[in-house]
């Protein structure tokens, strides 16, 4: 699992860094090498396990937040409005916020709105245990992330969410006053 997305995560990283050179025909560019990536993966045949360091790991998941960040962040400047988290006019609901790439390449992702001291929720990819939609669902009062989150800091390392391990990344939205508002999560599974 991990070899197989440090591959789509390698894949992608190089489409993107080709992106200026491409021009109009990126779509069709990115689609044929995201069509060719479960071929590429299954000719791997079973996954192998193999040690990662730290410093690898927290890489790999700092790429997953870039991705989540830019197709989040491209709706426009976040602001809560009525309750609700808005970027630019979209109100963030899972039928909004598309977690494409993330989930390509392997990961899962969250959206935070903050209310009160907790954040909960507004859309993610994660299942709770009884695997119904972790929508509503708050950040864990134990979270290590909690206290890095509430200090307007990122928070990078081990999270156990719903009872399945990953290595995670929380960052911080910030309205315009630099207020902290909500909470971006990607987990990459271990």
């Amino acid at each position: 699992m991990v070899r197989n997305s440090l591959i789509a995560w390698l894949l992608s990283t190089c489409v993107i860094a080709l992106t200026p050179s491409v021009g109009t025909t990126q779509p069709t560019v990115f689609k044929s090498l995201m069509a060719l990536l479960p071929a590429d993966t299954e000719a791997l045949g079973a996954p192998k396990v193999h040690k990662v360091s730290a410093e690898t790991q927290t890489a790999v998941v700092k790429s997953l937040m870039a991705a989540l960040r830019a197709d989040v962040e491209a709706l426009g400047a976040p602001k809560v409005q009525g309750g609700d988290l808005y970027f630019g006019n979209t109100k963030v609901s899972p039928d909004t916020v598309g977690f494409g790439t993330v989930k390509r390449l392997g990961g899962e992702a969250s959206v935070f709105l903050k209310s009160g001291d907790q954040y909960v929720r507004v859309a993610t990819t994660l299942k709770k245990e009884d695997g119904t939609s972790a929508v509503g669902a708050p950040l864990a009062a134990n979270s290590l992330a909690l206290a890095k989150l509430n200090n307007g800091e990122a928070y990078y390392g081990n999270a156990t969410v719903f009872g399945k391990s990953y290595d995670a990344g929380y960052v911080p939205i910030k309205d315009a006053s630099g207020a902290v508002i909500g909470a971006f999560f990607v987990g990459n599974p271990k």
